[in-house]
């Protein structure tokens, strides 16, 4: 049974198929999972500034050392990979734990990477054009966090902001050409922006806002075009904001029914030993279940998943707090990406 004794929500059918395990550890406050097909998971290194490869047995090597703070990644259709990079954090040791906490010193704005297969890399961007001048930061990126390629092959991704000591920027939901050429400003403001996916007909964007703790999406009409709902101010429809936990949310992916896995984080508040989990909602709202994240060490900062595996029925966990990579099985094979699928 994937739900905890003390799970707000029993599952009808337990979406985890086995226990989870170990794949790597003593990574540096890793995210953005990827899965390629010869089996091995590439994770960004936030801490450590870099693109790194783990291979089935756990070995960990260097793909691209980027500098910044490498967020979130995925595979784009020219084949190479796509990076969100926040341009760092300050990052404290608490206990066991690894915590990102506000904007460090020397940050220079945040930005869009693409790390070729020869592990060399370019800036696409690092801003992004206003129709009126409203400051001169107005239009940079300060904190990209994570993106989903369209199967046109564009992408979306959204931008989390950075915390100083007594104010956060206001961000939203931006929708890019891979080759550098176009960046739009699609939604704003959001608050705290974070996970975002697609549905496997496309036709809903999803987003996970971190500190409302609240899931929204947009329905959209053609690829990079947003429907518009007259109905709330940034278009968005509410999904849900019922977090098991009242947790706060991370990174998320889907699976091809269109159940969304959302990573979410302090479940119990700022307790360093609670063990986060993975919120399971349903296209319909439905919280089909909470999966307890518990592999001994208590780690409360599950970051960012992904489905792989031949069948894409294996499910990859970041645990950036303790620098893990886990993995179990899962019931519902993971929807296939719009690019470098098994």
């Amino acid at each position: 049974m994937a739900t905890s004794a003390s799970s707000p929500h029993s599952a009808r059918h337990s979406v985890k198929t086995s226990q989870f395990r170990e794949i790597a550890s003593g990574l540096g406050y890793p995210e953005g999972p990827v899965y390629r097909p010869d089996g091995s998971v590439l994770v960004v290194e936030i801490s450590k500034g870099c693109l790194s490869s783990i291979a089935p047995d756990g070995t960990r090597s260097v793909v691209a050392q980027l500098g910044g703070g490498p967020n979130g990644a995925a595979i784009g259709p020219d084949g190479a990979v796509y990076i969100c990079n926040d341009g760092g954090f300050e990052i404290v040791p608490i206990g066991h734990l690894q915590v990102a906490l506000n904007q460090p010193t020397g940050y220079i704005g945040g930005s869009i990477q693409r790390v070729a297969p020869d592990g060399s890399f370019t800036t696409l961007y690092t801003d992004f054009p206003v129709p009126l001048a409203v400051g001169a930061a107005a239009n940079r990126l300060c904190s990209p966090d994570d993106l989903v390629f369209d199967s046109a092959g564009n992408f979306w991704f959204t931008d989390w902001g950075k915390t100083r000591a007594r104010d956060r920027d206001v961000t939203g939901v931006y929708y890019a050409k891979p080759d550098g050429s176009s960046i739009v400003e699609k939604v704003f403001p959001l608050e705290s922006p974070n996970g975002i996916a697609l549905s496997p007909n496309e036709d809903r964007l999803y987003v996970a806002e971190s500190f409302t703790r609240r899931i929204l999406y947009w329905e959209l009409s053609a690829p990079g075009t947003i429907r518009p709902n007259p109905k709330t101010l940034d278009g968005s429809y509410l999904l849900t904001s019922k977090i098991p936990f009242e947790a706060c949310l991370d990174s998320m992916a889907i699976d091809e029914k269109g159940n969304l896995y959302v990573a979410s984080f302090l479940p119990h508040g700022q307790d360093p030993n609670s063990r986060g989990g993975i919120t399971v909602v349903s296209p319909e709202a439905e919280i089909l279940e909470w999966i307890e994240i518990d592999i001994g060490t208590p780690d409360p900062f599950p970051s960012n998943l992904c489905f792989g595996g031949p069948h894409r029925t294996t499910m990859y966990v970041t645990l950036s707090g303790t620098g893990r990579l886990i993995a179990c099985e899962v019931r519902i094979p993971g929807k296939k990406p719009a690019f470098g699928a098994v």
